[in-house]
């Protein structure tokens, strides 16, 4: 159970809302309303260069305030082995030396969230696609920073299948340890955010 009490906000509607409008820019309202939310559709989307909606939320309102950006590689010894990192936590094929320009991080960043943590989702969670796009979102962050197979395994998973949204978001902020301690970062980011950033629990029930 959350440690906090899980409530939508006003900042998390206005998230929501923008998304919304930039789903529809982007074209990924209309692809999806003229052939629906499959695995397939979704598929035939992302291969026109269309980023989900999901995806979106996740990567702008999430995934990229908590990670923070570097544009230069640097070891980051908190992982054990120490790995080398660029950007928002890219740790693929990246060596000493190697720089990046903050437009180059982000799209790496919708590229691998999209490859790596959305399209996963939709192949192993029941319901995922039919999931309010809040669910949808909390869900990729919390995959990206906790790992996708502890997600699709997880509790909130199988809330999501279920249709059970609310218990959705409060069961992902049980990944609030790490080294089995309790961490006040982690539970700020799965819970109700801080002052600059919103929770991932509270964007999850801003959208239900």
């Amino acid at each position: 159970m959350p440690i906090n009490k899980i409530v939508p906000t006003a900042r998390g509607k206005a998230a929501l809302l923008a998304a919304g409008v930039a789903a529809v820019i982007s074209g990924w309202a209309a692809f999806t309303t003229s052939f629906g939310e499959t695995p397939a559709t979704i598929r035939a989307a992302i291969a026109k260069g269309i980023t989900p909606e999901a995806v979106q939320l996740a990567v702008d309102r999430l995934i990229k305030p908590w990670e923070g950006i570097s544009t230069v590689a640097y070891l980051d010894r908190i992982a054990k082995p120490s790995i080398w990192t660029v950007c928002y936590g890219e740790t693929k094929g990246i060596k000493p030396g190697m720089t990046f320009t903050a437009k180059q991080c982000e799209q790496m960043l919708i590229t691998r969230v999209t490859n790596d943590y959305y399209l996963p989702l939709v192949d192993g969670v029941k319901g995922y696609t039919v999931a309010p796009v809040s669910v949808q979102a909390a869900m990729i962050s919390g995959a990206y920073n906790y790992g996708v197979q502890a997600a699709r395994g997880s509790t909130a998973a199988r809330r999501i299948g279920e249709r059970k949204y609310r218990e959705a978001c409060e069961a992902q902020t049980a990944f609030n340890k790490a080294g089995g301690k309790v961490i006040n970062g982690l539970v700020k980011r799965r819970e109700m955010g801080d002052a600059q950033r919103l929770g991932e629990a509270e964007l999850c029930v801003s959208g239900l």
